[in-house]
């Protein structure tokens, strides 16, 4: 019974992955001290053709850090950082680490409600946000800062995407912002606002050197996606981001210092982002390419351009790029490593992205609680489709009984539990919130998962998203992975819905391919033909798109809220 004793997945490690690491005693802005001493004229950045060295990186967070010493930034304040993929998010990221600040990364798309509640919750003294977005936050604000709903937050430093442009864009930057209407008016000076660049001119060179305690000092506030209620703070200490850096790095044991190039489209902000692509490249010291946002279009010519290597992503983001109708044109087979998180990854999807690439996508698992990462499958050795893999070096994993915690053996669905230096120290001011998912060291993740003989980790679905139609267990996910497997689905996501028979009953909601039409009908015979009865939907919507994070996960909870206010004005349903 006890499966964690056999650890049966160290079998199936490739030769070149150790099988234990030693996790480095250092704090997480020491990646960009090493690699700006180690490879200090290598590209650390590129944005839009501008190039940014890791010594002018390091000088950069270093004047950062010393502005906002200067502005009374104390060991363990908060700083927030709202803004999208640009060189100014990861200046302000090792600019506030190296001031011994708590980073609070923030989502650019948060409207004042969610912005006001995480900056309220996590007590930021600053925050780093763009011109565009200032509006938004002075509205949260409010007229009188010191006496409104956020007195904590003394400073608003300001930049804009101009002042990472190259020249001539950062000249026609403005005259575009006119054109279009946004080009708001910043009130520096007034109420703690600060102007980004003046703050760096201004700065000394050379911050007050502030130690941590790599194991305690809390680096980053990562807030949950709020899928089980308000978002919480995940305290990630920066051990826990070192880890996962260094473990996702052996993992990937073909990389080679110096010499990658990470295609950074998925959002620094979210958790993923920030391990995969930020702490990551820099400790490779390999070159971060940004892109502001995921679009097909700029993702293509990059590709062409500039060659990267590691293409970290979400399903939606490959099944876009093949659906794109000039795919044909374009070169892609610099990629030779991409790991999909986030989201299942279809079959279909994988086989086809790996044909046109040459490289290699596995799918992996993770979860903001654990920094985020805790499974992968194998790059370049036995993988296992369908599963999320095997834990990672130092990840000790297994599947427990829903209700009463007992460890199940190999093939039993449960609940999926993990350990390792990655997990978290707790949810932020939470602490029964914290006790009922860390226990004993084992951190609980609410997701159904099953383990096989050889230590692959499949996963089932989230524990609250299980449908139980008629005293049956039914997984979306399993459902939702027949209705990919049809040629004419783009985009699937299943829930389950009220029904007076039989408890709940499940509903699909389906974006079809561009230029294909499917009946409700043909749709039912296809998956009668490859599920249970029971398992078979009742209900399906076709829509144009479906809701979705900024890393390309459809958001459950967003259907379930339209649903329960009976909206479905968007889309055309036909019942069974």
């Amino acid at each position: 019974m006890e499966q964690a004793q056999g650890r049966p997945w160290l079998r199936h490690y490739p030769n070149e992955v150790a099988q234990a690491i030693e996790i480095p005693d250092i704090g997480v802005a020491d990646l960009l001290l090493q690699a700006a001493g180690n490879y200090g004229d290598h590209e650390a950045l590129q944005f839009y053709g501008k190039k940014t060295s890791y010594r002018q990186l390091l000088n950069a967070a270093r004047r950062m850090a010393a502005g906002l010493q200067g502005i009374g930034i104390d060991k363990g304040d908060r700083v927030a950082i709202m803004l999208p993929n640009c060189p100014q998010t990861v200046i302000a990221y090792f600019g506030a680490l190296l001031a011994g600040a708590v980073v609070v990364m923030t989502n650019p798309l948060y409207v004042e409600r969610e912005l006001e509640h995480q900056l309220r919750d996590c007590g930021a003294k600053a925050i780093v946000t763009l011109d565009l977005l200032y509006p938004r936050l002075a509205k949260v604000r409010g007229a009188e800062p010191e006496q409104g709903s956020l007195p904590e937050l003394r400073y608003a430093i300001v930049t804009s995407i101009m002042d990472a442009l190259p020249f001539p864009l950062n000249m026609l930057y403005p005259l575009k912002q006119r054109r279009s209407g946004q080009h708001p008016v910043i009130p520096y000076g007034q109420h703690g606002v600060i102007s980004y660049r003046k703050l760096l001119a201004s700065a000394a060179a050379l911050p007050t050197e502030r130690a941590v305690d790599p194991a305690r000092d809390i680096a980053l506030l990562q807030y949950t996606g709020g899928t089980t209620g308000m978002p919480k703070g995940v305290m990630l200490t920066h051990r826990n981001l070192v880890a996962n850096a260094v473990q996702t790095a052996v993992w990937c044991y073909k990389m080679k210092d110096g010499c990658e190039k990470f295609l950074a489209a998925l959002p620094l902000f979210h958790v993923f982002g920030l391990t995969v692509l930020m702490n990551q490249s820099v400790m490779r010291a390999g070159t971060l390419v940004l892109l502001p946002r995921f679009e097909i279009e700029a993702v293509l010519q990059t590709i062409r351009k500039v060659k990267p290597t590691i293409f970290p992503g979400a399903p939606t983001m490959y099944i876009a790029l093949m659906n794109h109708k000039d795919l044909h044109k374009y070169d892609l087979s610099s990629i030779e490593v991409c790991v999909s998180g986030a989201a299942p990854l279809p079959l279909e999807v994988q086989e086809r992205f790996e044909a046109i690439t040459g490289g290699r996508l596995i799918e992996g698992y993770g979860l903001t609680e654990a920094s985020p990462v805790t499974h992968a499958n194998p790059i370049w050795h036995t993988r296992k489709i369908g599963a999320i893999g095997l834990p990672l070096p130092g990840t000790e994993a297994r599947i427990v009984h829903v209700d009463t915690g007992e460890t199940l053996s190999a093939g039993e669905i449960g609940e999926l539990a993990v350990r390792g230096p990655q997990v978290m120290l707790g949810y932020w001011n939470r602490s029964e919130e914290t006790s009922s998912v860390l226990r004993d060291g084992w951190l609980h993740t609410g997701d159904l998962a099953m383990m096989d003989e050889d230590g692959f980790f499949t996963i089932v679905d989230r524990i609250k998203d299980v449908i139980i139609a008629g005293g049956f267990n039914v997984y979306p996910r399993e459902i939702e992975e027949v209705l990919y497997e049809h040629p004419g689905v783009q985009h699937a996501a299943v829930i389950g819905v009220k029904d007076p028979y039989r408890g709940e009953s499940v509903k699909a909601f389906i974006v079809l391919r561009g230029g294909t039409s499917i009946s409700r009908m043909q749709l039912d015979r296809w998956c009668r033909d490859r599920l249970a009865p029971y398992k078979v939907p009742h209900h399906y919507v076709f829509r144009d798109e479906l809701p979705m994070s900024m890393i390309g996960k459809v958001l459950r909870r967003k259907l379930h809220e339209e649903e329960y206010a009976g909206d479905n004005r968007d889309g055309k349903e036909d019942e069974a």
